[in-house]
C-alpha cells in the first residue's frame, strides 16, 4: 500500500480532490456560494492536466445538470456541484435524473434559501429536494466529505442502485473550514472504484428510447420500480460502506452512535452540528446525566429499520433539523422519525428542535438546554409540544 498523505483541505477542496481521484469523464459547473471552490479546483485540475475530463462551464445550474444528464445517458461518469438557489433552479432536472436512473454525483454545500437573501448555512435547499428521487448523504466534516464522495460514485453506479447521489456538507461551517484530511492514494481509489459500466447507454448503433411520454397505463409501474430500487439501495449502501471501512481502516455506518451506552434520552443530529452536540453530551455525561447522540448520515432513502433499532429503549429523542418545514411539525427529519417509530409498541417521545436557521450558531449551551428538556419529558413521560425553535427570539423558542 502506498503511503497516504494528510492534506490541509477545506470541505469544498476535499470534495474536489476526491472527485479528481474518481476520474469523471464530464464535469458540468456553474458557480454559486459556498460551493464555488469545488468547481474552481476541478477546473484547475483539468487545466493543469491532472484530470482528463470534459469541463463544461454552463450558463446556469439548470443547464449544468442537463449537461450531466445527457453525458450520463451516453455512459459517462458525471459530476456537478451546487447550493441553495442553484439547487432550486435545478428542480425540474432533479426528477429527470433520478427517473432516468442516471448515476450522477452532485456535491451540495448546504445554504439557506431566499428570502431574505442569505448565503449562510442551513439545509432548506436539500430538505426541500428530499422527494426528488436522489440518494442523500450528509457529512459532518471535510474527512467525511472526502470519503463519502468516493463512495457515492461507487453507490450510484452499482447496477443494483443506478440512482443519482447528493453528497451534502454545511456551507461555510464545512465548505470553508480547513482541517487535516487523510487522503487515499490514486491506486487505492482505482481499486475501490472501477470504471463505469453503463447498462443502457445511448448508442446510435443500438438505439433505445428514454424520456418518452409516460401514459397512465405505464406511469405507476415505472414509479413503483423506482421506489423499490430506492428502498433496496439501503442494503447496497451498507455493503459499500463496510467494504470501504475494511479496505481503508475507516469506521463509518449510516447511523453513528455516540455515548449511547446507558442513555435514556438522545439527540438525533445531521451534518456539522453533530460535533458541537457531542461536546454537550460529554458535559452532560460528566454530570451523570443519561444522555447520548445518534448522527444520521443517510437521509434518503430513510433507513427506517435502523432508526427503530437505534432509538429503541430510549425515553425521549430530540431531533435537530437545520431548517423548518413550514406549517408542519418543525422539520422534515422530525416528522419522518415520528412516522418511522409510529408502529413501535414502545417508542420514545420524539420532539423536534429546528436550529441554526440561516447560519445562526448552534452552541453547546443550546444542546444542553435541549437535553434538559428531553430529561424533563422522560421524567414526566409526556410530550407537550411537537417542536421548539432553537436560537431564536420569540414565544416558546429556546433563545439565542
Amino acid at each position: 500500500m502506498m503511503a497516504r498523505k494528510v492534506l490541509a483541505l477545506n470541505g469544498d477542496e476535499a470534495a474536489a480532490y476526491a472527485v479528481k481521484q474518481c476520474k469523471p469523464d464530464v464535469i458540468a459547473a456553474y458557480p454559486i456560494t459556498p460551493q464555488t471552490i469545488i468547481v474552481e479546483r476541478l477546473s484547475d485540475f483539468v487545466a493543469d492536466g491532472e484530470l482528463d475530463a470534459e469541463f463544461i462551464s454552463a450558463e446556469s445550474e439548470h443547464s449544468a445538470l442537463s449537461a450531466c444528464i445527457g453525458a450520463s445517458a451516453m455512459g459517462a461518469r458525471t459530476y456537478t456541484a451546487t447550493a441553495s438557489q442553484g439547487l432550486a433552479l435545478m428542480y425540474e432536472m432533479l426528477f429527470v435524473a433520478s427517473s432516468f436512473r442516471l448515476p450522477i454525483v452532485m456535491s451540495v454545500a448546504n445554504r439557506a434559501l431566499n428570502s431574505p437573501l442569505n448565503i449562510w448555512n442551513d439545509m432548506s435547499d436539500t430538505m426541500g429536494a428530499r422527494d426528488c428521487g436522489w440518494i442523500q448523504i450528509y457529512n459532518e466534516n471535510a474527512q467525511e466529505v472526502y470519503d463519502f464522495t468516493i463512495q457515492s460514485f461507487r453507490i450510484a453506479e452499482d447496477h443494483r442502485v443506478l440512482l443519482p447521489v447528493m453528497v451534502c456538507h454545511d456551507g461555510f461551517v464545512v465548505s470553508h473550514s480547513t482541517e487535516g484530511v487523510e487522503t487515499l492514494s490514486d491506486s487505492e481509489v482505482d481499486s475501490f472504484l472501477p470504471p463505469r459500466t453503463p447498462v443502457y447507454p445511448l448508442d446510435v448503433e443500438n438505439p433505445v428510447t428514454i424520456g418518452c411520454v409516460g401514459v397512465p397505463e405505464y406511469y405507476p409501474e415505472i414509479k413503483y420500480q423506482q421506489e423499490v430500487a430506492t428502498k433496496k439501495s439501503i442494503q447496497t449502501i451498507k455493503e459499500i460502506i463496510n467494504e470501504f471501512n475494511e479496505s481503508f481502516g475507516r469506521n463509518y455506518d449510516i447511523i453513528e452512535k455516540y455515548q449511547m451506552d446507558g442513555a435514556e434520552v438522545a439527540l438525533l443530529t445531521i451534518g456539522s452540528a453533530s460535533g458541537t452536540a457531542k461536546d454537550a453530551v460529554d458535559e452532560m455525561r460528566a454530570e451523570g446525566k443519561p444522555v447520548g447522540l445518534l448522527k444520521l448520515r443517510l437521509f434518503r432513502p430513510l433507513p427506517v429499520e435502523d432508526l427503530r433499532k437505534a432509538l429503541s429503549g430510549l425515553k425521549a429523542v430530540g431531533v435537530i433539523d437545520r431548517h423548518i418545514s413550514f406549517g408542519s411539525m418543525g422539520g422534515a427529519l422530525n416528522m419522518e422519525v415520528r412516522a418511522a417509530l409510529y408502529e413501535m409498541r414502545e417508542r420514545p417521545h420524539v420532539m423536534g428542535f429546528p436550529a441554526g436557521l440561516g447560519g445562526r450558531d448552534i452552541r453547546v449551551e443550546h444542546f444542553i438546554k435541549i437535553t434538559e428538556e428531553l430529561l424533563r419529558i422522560a421524567e414526566r413521560d409526556v410530550l407537550e409540544e411537537d417542536y421548539r425553535v432553537v436560537g431564536c427570539r420569540g414565544p416558546g423558542c429556546i433563545g439565542p
